[in-house]
């Protein structure tokens, strides 16, 4: 079978040997949850919860507060204790509401509509709607504002993204292995809400197994197809997955998906959208990978949102070692924090615990005008000189040069031998872009 990829990018070492042989496993029942009002892009949720009253697992405690925006519900059965600042899995300190377990499980109803694919697009709409559904590769853009395209950009195809590519996690992989059936039938729904005439679902070759699977899963399928991809890094990243699967380019300078007809969206919202839109259930839970090096039991785990990292870390039998350096995310793009306080949220794909030795600092170094960071950018983008750019503060040379074209992959920082960190100076660039475009108007 002929490997696709996209050009650009880098191949570090997937270290997913840690986990991917772990089946999943669902953690015990909670003392206590802690649920973020912003899980996703857009404006945070509105709570319809005060302190002190009881909420049953997967009922509404939040409301989307706009268009781009999605409800939050309970995860557990017990009392609203708090509605506070709280430490979030980005790195930083977000309004959460916190609920104190009560010792039962008591649920919403749920009902099981089992002919869901004879359901109407708008009542298949509002399931996913209702259920707070967002992007849970990491990126978090609420599902129905991607499934409702405007009507002057018509969908022909939809990708679901298999791919994984960040090093050590695997939920995604287990989740493949575990709940194939129920990826495809998540496809078809969105397949039909969008009018995609064919879907694909792209799978990196390191995941033999899963290729097979949903190979065989999809036999019988005549528009929706696996499609086998090359070992590459952010393979994952939507135009990186789009031009690999279909050979379409989407343009620089703020070009979407769906400007060549594709939307993608995450194997792991898939079943989340066919269990909102089969059985009405809301997100509460998703799989995490809990992984690294000082992990005394690397583990894939079925985590109610809000539990906290330090639940988690229990339950893999704690660590062996000093932990170094603590990332929220896979290593390339997730987030370093400072403690295990944070909570789960709807887009946390994984948990990366490095040793003291693995985390040691390296001091940046004068740029050696060696190209790497411009040969594996899959955006063709010249990271050295838009991070030289910001460093002088001239943001108008870094916004000429793309810099808001980056995708913070971080394979120019990975390759680069003096040690820039090119990400964060593009970032910084972007952030003082935005603002100084904010106080012009």
């Amino acid at each position: 079978m002929k490997l696709k990829t996209f050009p650009g990018g880098v191949h570090p070492h997937d270290c997913k040997h840690y986990s991917k042989d772990s089946p999943v496993k669902e953690l015990p029942l909670l003392q206590k949850v802690i649920i973020p009002l912003s899980q996703h892009v857009g404006a945070p949720s509105t709570p319809v919860v005060k302190v002190g009253d009881e909420v049953k697992s997967g009922q509404l405690i939040a409301e989307a507060a706009g268009y781009v925006s999605i409800p939050q519900h309970s995860s557990i059965t017990g009392k609203v204790t708090k509605i506070d600042i709280f430490p979030h899995p980005t790195g930083t300190s977000q309004t959460a509401i916190e609920i104190t377990a009560n010792g039962q499980d008591e649920w919403v109803e749920l009902t099981d509509t089992k002919d869901f694919l004879s359901l109407s697009v708008e009542e298949m709409k509002s399931r996913i709607r209702n259920a707070g559904i967002c992007g849970m590769g990491g990126a978090g853009f609420p599902t129905i504002v991607k499934l409702s395209p405007p009507a002057d950009k018509p969908i022909d195809t939809l990708i679901l993204n298999g791919v994984e590519c960040e090093p050590y996690l695997t939920a995604d992989h287990r989740l493949m292995l575990e709940r194939g059936e129920d990826i495809i039938q998540g496809m078809k729904i969105m397949m039909k809400i969008l009018g995609a005439k064919q879907g694909f679902i792209g799978i990196e070759a390191n995941k033999p197994d899963a290729i097979d699977l949903l190979s065989k899963l999809t036999q019988q399928e005549k528009n929706i197809q696996v499609v086998a991809l090359k070992l590459r890094y952010p393979q994952g990243a939507e135009k990186q997955l789009i031009y690999a699967v279909t050979g379409r380019k989407v343009p620089n300078r703020g070009g979407l998906p769906m400007d060549v007809k594709v939307v993608v969206q995450n194997v792991g919202t898939a079943v989340a959208v066919y269990e909102a839109v089969r059985f009405q259930k809301p997100l509460i839970d998703r799989i995490i990978t809990v992984t690294g090096s000082v992990v005394t039991k690397p583990s894939n785990l079925k985590a109610r949102i809000g539990t906290p990292f330090s639940v988690l870390v229990e339950a893999c039998g704690g660590t062996s070692g000093e932990i170094g350096k603590i990332i929220s995310g896979g290593p390339m793009m997730g987030c370093a924090i400072p403690d295990l306080n944070a909570p789960v949220a709807k887009g946390t794909s994984g948990l990366v615990l490095f040793s003291t030795q693995e985390a040691h600092f390296q001091e940046e170094h004068t740029c050696l005008r060696c190209g790497r960071c411009v040969d594996v950018c899959p955006m063709n983008l010249f990271p050295s000189l838009i991070a030289q750019a910001v460093k002088k503060e001239d943001l108008k040379t870094a916004d000429h040069a793309g810099m808001t074209d980056c995708i913070k992959c971080g394979s120019c920082a990975y390759v680069c031998p003096a040690h820039i960190r090119l990400v964060q100076w593009i970032d910084t660039g972007k952030i003082k872009l935005a603002e100084q475009q904010r106080a012009a108007k």
